[in-house]
C-alpha cells in the first residue's frame, strides 16, 4: 500500500484500537493517538509492554517521548487492522 494511502487510513482510524504489522514482522497493538507526515503514534494496550520497544523512524530505531506513545514510521507499516472491542 502506498505511503499516502496508509497515512489516510491511519488518520481515518484515530482513536481506534488497531494491530499494526511492520515490514520486518513486528506486531504492535494500541490505540492510534496521533498521525503526522512520518509516523503514527500508538498508546499501547498491553500494559505498556510496547513502550519499551522500538518503532521505525527515518534515522533508524527509536522511541519518541512526546506524549503520543510509540512512534511507528508510516513507510514501515505492512498492514493495519482494527481490533474489535471484545479483544481489548
Amino acid at each position: 500500500m502506498a505511503k499516502e494511502n496508509m497515512h489516510q487510513m491511519c488518520n481515518r482510524h484515530r482513536g481506534k484500537a488497531v494491530v499494526i504489522r511492520t515490514n520486518d514482522g513486528r506486531e504492535h497493538r494500541g490505540i492510534i493517538q496521533h498521525v503526522d507526515n512520518r509516523q503514527v503514534y500508538l498508546q499501547p494496550m498491553n500494559g505498556g509492554r510496547n513502550l519499551g520497544g522500538f518503532g521505525y523512524g527515518y534515522g533508524g530505531y527509536g522511541y519518541r517521548r512526546n506524549g503520543f506513545g510509540l512512534g511507528i514510521a508510516i513507510g514501515s507499516i505492512a498492514t493495519l487492522a482494527l481490533i474489535p472491542f471484545f479483544f481489548w
